[in-house]
């Protein structure tokens, strides 16, 4: 048993200051007296000096895989595009000719422009180059890269997907949506022994700031690893692995089901795409964007879509995830999870936690729905921070319903925060600080926020963070909250962040991070 004492302590129980932990759960929470009390020979204590002790947290949208491999690829969110040419200048000097340069994180409406293969050419010398933008839903790439995919002025584009073409017909560099699988699938994967390095690193640095528990939205590769990493005793985070819809009808073959595996390792929900991003503007809409004449964003599924593979899923155990950012989207996933719920009624099926991942804007009109369909709003609150005057340009005045935290909050609707890394940082503290200020680091738009009607509590954001995701999960009655019998998974910070000015609610540090009781990081 160990005892901690002398802290503030985040618990199911009111003012709590100290714990007990025994066999890596909570055995006791109390005040220091009622836990001192436990003390024995041989039991260890731990002063917390005053600090904070909050459930570690949990982010419900991450891609870990991608995450991971990032840390090895150029930094692409610059200021300027001249600084990013810069850094895959100096990337094609280090490698060996031949290999690709990859990379992530631009933002054409940061730099005011797309980039184009030419400039790519000019810095990468025999280098295929293949660079994500931020959102993850287009591509930059050069001519050797277009060379080596075969695509040209006459390469039609594939479905679901756009080549950004000049006035002649010729590809410009950038890709869109399903066109960007046409480079990306050819570049050569690296290493099983180099992606478990990658990704043991990546842990470690969730770990660091926080985090205990993921929801992952990779696909096989990182499953694989995930698994490697838990076989060898190395897995310490706790994984819902999310999987693709085109891998349903496999997992149905095998007999698997939603919640296989155990709390460290487990199947979450099926992954589908509703539309693209804000960003590239593929997002659906039901309007168009501002500034243009019709352009409505791409609308991938519709809801008889959703409703077919919904009952495919629902019928075998599994639920759904579905990624939808303009209001269209969103409106056609309702409407096709609104048909699944009857579904399940019908067949005495159990109502199972289906999500819309983003969430991004939402028609006033649609907010009650998603509180009577009794869907999960799995929303990335950082993304307020990059995306609010992305939002003002192109969507205007319906911004006002975008990231509606407070709203959907009001009506009773699960919120579960994440990030969605590599497109923002991991750091849940940027994201508790995002849904709580909505006010960057440099204080725009203003002291109120975008939008601050929008605005949700401390303790809401810490519980999106924690307790619900980890009861979505299926397992929230074994983690997610300090409460007795739970697995004691947890992080000492050294500030109350109920009680810090808001803006440094993005640089806490969390002086240890603890699993089933073990110390897994401690700065």
């Amino acid at each position: 048993m160990e005892l901690f004492f002398n802290g503030i302590v985040e618990s199911t129980q009111t003012q709590a200051t100290a714990f007990a932990i025994e066999n890596g759960r909570f055995f006791a929470i109390g005040s220091d007296t009622e836990i001192l009390h436990l003390k024995k020979a041989g039991i260890h204590t731990v002063n917390l000096e005053g600090k904070t002790v909050w459930p570690g947290l949990i982010d419900s949208h991450i891609h870990f895989q991608m995450y991971s491999e990032s840390l090895a690829q150029v930094k692409c969110e610059t200021p300027t595009i001249e600084e990013c040419l810069n850094l895959i200048n100096e990337k094609a000097k280090e490698i060996p000719s031949g290999d690709w340069i990859t990379g992530q994180g631009w933002n054409q409406n940061t730099w005011g422009c797309f980039g184009s293969s030419t400039q790519l050419d000019s810095v990468s010398g025999d280098h295929p180059v293949f660079l994500a933008d931020k959102s993850i839903h287009a591509a930059w790439v050069n001519s050797l890269a277009f060379r080596i995919a075969h695509i040209d002025k006459n390469t039609p584009d594939p479905i679901g997907g756009t080549i950004q073409r000049d006035s002649e017909g010729n590809p410009t560099g950038i890709l869109f949506e399903n066109a960007v699988n046409l480079v990306e699938r050819l570049i050569p994967p690296i290493s099983r022994s180099q992606r478990l390095s990658l990704m043991l690193k990546g842990q470690q640095n969730l770990h660091r700031l926080g985090l205990t528990g993921i929801h992952d939205f990779d696909r096989s590769d990182c499953f694989f690893t995930l698994q490697q990493m838990q076989q060898a005793d190395q897995l310490t985070l706790r994984v819902t692995k999310g999987i693709p819809v085109g891998d349903l009808n496999s997992a149905i073959s095998l007999g698997l089901r939603a919640g296989f595996g155990n709390c460290h390792l487990h199947l979450g929900p099926v992954k589908l795409f509703a539309d693209g991003a804000l960003g590239p503007q593929t997002a659906a809409m039901f309007a168009p964007y501002e500034r243009t004449d019709d352009h409505r964003g791409t609308l991938l599924l519709k809801a008889d879509d959703v409703f077919e593979t919904g009952m495919l899923a629902t019928s075998n155990g599994w639920s759904l995830a579905i990624h939808a950012i303009g209001d269209k989207a969103v409106n056609e996933v309702l409407n096709g999870l609104a048909m699944i719920r009857q579904f399940e009624i019908a067949n005495q099926l159990p109502g199972r936690y289906h999500r819309i991942e983003h969430l991004q804007v939402i028609h006033p009109d649609d907010i009650q729905k998603v509180k009577d369909t009794g869907i999960v709003a799995s929303m990335q609150p950082t993304h307020v921070l990059s995306d609010m005057f992305t939002a003002d340009k192109y969507w205007g005045i319906r911004s006002r319903y975008a990231y509606a935290f407070a709203s959907l909050s009001k009506k009773g609707v699960p919120l579960i925060f994440g990030s969605d890394a590599p497109v923002e940082s991991p750091n849940p503290f940027i994201g508790i600080c995002a849904a709580v200020t909505r006010r960057r680091e440099n204080g725009e738009p203003g002291p109120g926020g975008w939008y601050p009607d929008e605005r949700i509590s401390i303790a809401q954001a810490r519980r999106s963070f924690s307790e619900i995701p980890a009861r979505i999960s299926g397992y929230g009655n074994t983690y997610g909250s300090i409460k007795n019998g739970n697995a004691a998974d947890f992080i000492i910070l050294p500030q109350n962040p109920e009680i810090v000015l808001a803006p440094e609610l993005m640089s806490i540090q969390p002086v240890q991070v603890f699993v089933d009781g073990k110390s897994v990081f401690e700065f």
